[in-house]
């Protein structure tokens, strides 16, 4: 059985197949593989009349494992039965992972399009290492050579000790300027609601001023220290990034570059802050770009595989989202004007002084605050017809909540099938 065009002879369950010993040579540590070695016909139920070796087996699954060895392709039938499948793999020794994506689906009956199976691979981000080495075999400059090491340092968090220090100082100066954000909105608070009313801007002591100001620029100056190391870790990153496309394609490096901005445009205007506050508040404002950045976490962790699962069902369903959106809108607006109408044509006169809107647009608000089961209560209906209204407008926002479960589980159970079937793929190469 040495030579590569010699025959082996097998008979499974009465069936008898022939082929040559270079075919089950093909996967190695596997049972069929072991009967090329010279002591198989000791080991094995060999026949030296007929040179044929015997396995009590199916026949019918031993055909689709033999066709496996000879194509690198791993089919079965599609009435077969899944336990049975696997005691037959096991047998020949085979990793059920190997079965082809199209023969997995009918074998789990899930209903999900051959071409979705492969999502997993279409949505993982490209590997940063594939591309500097790309850039590598272009370049040989120094840049090129500290790139890897450089990049990996401030991307990947876990790759090297270095790296889980700069991660870690990172976080902190994260959670420091989230802390000033939180101090400067409560300064801010307590100014404005001292010094304005409904009116307008009322006079103050010169004290009140000069402490607000002083605490603002004490504030400002820490939040300055951290924008500089931001600026800093930003700069470096996009330096030695390997893709500036999708570098940017990311939105937290997205988020990172945003909130460079507020501190330094309000050194550019510190000027006209005293004399215009409200430019401080819309300032404020833009500085919540600042509590994004603690979606950075998320790299210091690994994104567990539920997460992921869940936003690409997400995606899946976008269309039917946007569908549900469009629905949402028109019943907004049928059941607002209904609402409006309604209350307006059915109350008594006495009552027009006791509605709780003023115009159609908070009828629309009253609608969509209704549909979305939320219930404010700030708008009541005051007569029959508002009163019927509003819960038509009830029951038909329960249904748009209903209604679109079942279509996102079944989705999300196919997907997450798939992921764990992708993971076990994955860790049998690995092996």
């Amino acid at each position: 059985m040495e030579g590569s065009k010699e025959k082996i002879i097998l008979n499974i369950g009465g069936v008898r197949y022939e082929t040559y010993s270079s075919t089950l040579r093909t996967f190695p540590g596997t049972k069929l593989c072991s009967l090329t070695e010279p002591h198989a016909p000791s080991i094995y139920d060999y026949d030296p009349t007929t040179k044929e070796f015997f396995f009590d087996r199916s026949a019918e699954i031993f055909s689709y494992v033999l066709n496996y060895y000879r194509t690198k392709h791993f089919h079965c039938p599609i009435d077969t039965c899944r336990s049975v499948l696997e005691e037959e793999l096991a047998f020949w020794e085979i990793n059920e992972t190997q079965l082809a994506s199209c023969c997995w689906l009918k074998l789990n009956n899930k209903e999900v399009q051959p071409e979705e199976f492969n999502i997993w691979d279409e949505n993982e981000q490209p590997d940063d290492q594939c591309l500097i080495v790309q850039t590598e075999r272009r370049d040989f400059s120094w840049r090129t050579r500290w790139q890897p090491k450089i990049w990996s340092m401030f991307e990947k968090p876990f790759s090297s000790f270095s790296a889980k220090c700069l991660a870690f100082a990172s976080l902190l100066f994260i959670i420091g300027i989230v802390i000033i954000f939180c101090e400067e909105t409560k300064a801010q608070f307590e100014f404005f609601t001292a010094n304005f009313t409904s009116v307008g801007y009322s006079e103050v002591s010169h004290n009140n001023h000069e402490t607000y100001y002083h605490q603002a620029a004490y504030l400002l100056h820490l939040e300055l220290f951290c924008v500089l190391w931001f600026t800093f870790e930003f700069s470096v990153r996009f330096c030695f990034c390997p893709d500036k496309k999708l570098f940017f394609q990311n939105p937290l490096n997205v988020v990172d570059f945003l909130s460079l901005f507020p501190v330094y445009i309000e050194l550019f205007v510190a000027g006209q802050i005293q004399r215009m506050p409200s430019l401080g508040l819309w300032l404020g404002f833009v500085r919540i770009v600042y509590l994004l950045k603690l979606l950075k976490i998320s790299k210091l962790i690994e994104t567990p595989l539920i997460l992921r699962v869940l936003l690409y069902t997400l995606k899946s369903i976008l269309r039917e989202i946007c569908i549900l959106l469009m629905i949402l809108a028109f019943e907004t607006l049928f059941f607002g004007s209904l609402f409006f109408y309604g209350e307006l044509l059915g109350s008594h006169p006495s009552y027009t002084g006791e509605l709780h809107f003023t115009d159609i647009l908070v009828c629309f608000w009253w609608a969509l605050i209704t549909l979305t089961t939320v219930g404010y209560g700030d708008i009541i209906p005051l007569t029959t017809v508002g009163q019927v209204t509003a819960a038509l407008a009830a029951v038909f926002g329960m249904l748009n909540v209903i209604i679109p479960i079942p279509i996102f589980l079944v989705k999300f159970k196919s997907y997450y099938n798939i992921a764990i079937f992708k993971q076990k793929l994955k860790r049998s190469k690995k092996h």
